[in-house]
């Protein structure tokens, strides 16, 4: 196994990057690291995960470090891990151990995470206006339904962000208006089994039972991809192959 990449905590002083530089908000799961892998092949990307205290983070960021580690660019910088808890925001919630997760059979709005965007681009833009990173992109979806996941939120949060620190941060939204298949085939060659999508993680693999796991695999049977994800209970079988 390759030994990780140097990793920067937010107390440490960081070297100037490089002018082309392009953030990218990186949470372990399918789309952001598609669009990191993307975008590592045109110029410096710089990782940034955001640590909230929730209940498959460690899990989480071991399967980031994997699959940075494992597309080994040239371009991919040291991944910045910055905190910022929300436990006490969320309180007695399914994300925090307190309720049991939503399963295969809820519905996709069961998973909201309220204010999630808000709070994950305000450290993460603070961050890249202060080390002169002039743009930060995101993987959100077409369709999705999140109130926090629209162009104009997007749009008013950079403007907000950029008055308060007198910054010129763009916010980029690169798969907005691409569907779940039509990124997977986008990520055909990269380690999609080093990805990390799972709510209710299961002695460090994916449960195959949560609301979030259904939706991995739905995404590798409409892109008729073979899934390589190892989960800890298979739910349905994947006819698919490469």
């Amino acid at each position: 196994m390759k030994q990780f990449q140097q990793e920067i905590n937010q107390s440490e002083v960081v070297a100037k990057y490089p002018e082309n530089t392009l953030a990218v908000l990186l949470s372990g799961g399918l789309d952001s690291a598609i669009l990191l892998g993307e975008e590592a092949k045109r110029r410096p990307v710089l990782p940034i995960y955001i640590r909230s205290g929730l209940n498959w983070e460690e899990v989480e960021l071991g399967y980031c470090r994997g699959f940075l580690n494992e597309i080994n660019s040239p371009n991919s910088l040291p991944l910045v891990i910055l905190d910022q808890p929300t436990r006490d925001i969320y309180g007695d919630h399914w994300s925090t151990g307190a309720k049991a997760v939503p399963d295969d059979q809820s519905p996709d709005d069961a998973v909201y995470l309220p204010g999630r965007n808000l709070l994950l681009l305000c450290k993460s833009m603070i961050y890249s206006h202060m080390h002169d990173v002039r743009e930060i992109a995101l993987a959100p979806l077409a369709g999705n339904p999140f109130p926090d996941a629209t162009p104009a939120f997007f749009e008013s949060m950079a403007a907000l962000v950029n008055r308060a620190v007198g910054g010129q941060l763009k916010v980029l939204l690169p798969f907005r208006n691409l569907h779940k298949p039509q990124v997977m085939v986008r990520g055909r060659g990269m380690p999609l089994e080093l990805t990390f999508s799972c709510i209710r993680p299961v002695s460090g693999h994916h449960c195959g039972k949560c609301n979030k796991c259904h939706e991995r695999q739905q995404a590798f049977i409409q892109a008729q991809m073979n899934d390589p994800t190892k989960y800890a209970k298979n739910n349905k079988e994947n006819p698919c192959t490469e």
